[in-house]
């Protein structure tokens, strides 16, 4: 069962009826017994970074949050929104302290004469073709739907899954251990973004460094 994390903010209902239409079964929910329970946890969200870690904080979902993915190790997805909150900080609109799943923060586009704020409809994804996350993805088309004014910079480029192009190269996707997450909305972006759900749902994670260790 996968959990679609309610915390009064974001697209829940779409990201239910893919993960549906896929056949997959999943709940919008904010308790933390039924998150402890989920085999994987997506966390959608649009809005204000500040907004949304007050609600997160307020609803009692920012212990149990970090407890299943950072110690449990759950398969976690973060779209839009979501993506950001993974972060750090943002600085949207003063300083607000994201979950600290992957080092980095969030800022506001700065971009030239003629690139529209938000950035919003479709665009390109690039990636390394020897990345099988995105085996699923048609090759010859990258496209996904965007709608957003921030953009999250990861502290390490190894976390980097993905950038788009928009008057700059920005990260449209971030990749660690057990964590996914994206820019773009995979629930809004028709084919391409029900075979990226189902290369989540499928998804195993390898952890290089605890195997590492194990080695060792």
């Amino acid at each position: 069962m996968i959990a679609i994390i309610d915390y009064g903010m974001g697209n829940l209902h779409s990201v239910y009826n893919a993960l549906d239409f896929i056949g997959e079964d999943a709940v919008i929910t904010n308790n933390p017994d039924i998150i402890a329970d989920a085999e994987r946890i997506i966390l959608p969200g649009v809005g204000a970074f500040g907004e949304a870690m007050e609600n997160i904080h307020n609803k009692g979902l920012y212990e149990i949050l970090r407890h299943e993915v950072l110690l449990n190790k759950k398969p976690f997805l973060g779209i839009c929104l979501g993506m950001q909150l993974v972060a750090d900080y943002s600085e949207e609109n003063g300083f607000h302290k994201g979950l600290g799943f992957i080092k980095g923060h969030v800022k506001h586009f700065q971009l030239e004469k003629g690139y529209h704020i938000p950035h919003i409809g479709w665009n390109e994804i690039n990636y390394n073709e020897d990345e099988p996350f995105f085996e699923r993805v048609r090759k010859k088309d990258r496209n996904f739907y965007f709608v957003h004014s921030y953009h999250f910079i990861p502290e390490s480029e190894e976390a980097i899954l993905s950038t788009t192009e928009y008057g700059m190269a920005f990260v449209s996707a971030v990749k660690q251990d057990n964590i996914i997450a994206t820019q773009f909305h995979p629930e809004k972006s028709q084919k391409n973004g029900l075979n990226f759900l189902e290369a989540f749902v499928e998804w195993e994670p390898v952890f290089e460094l605890e195997e590492a260790k194990e080695i060792c």
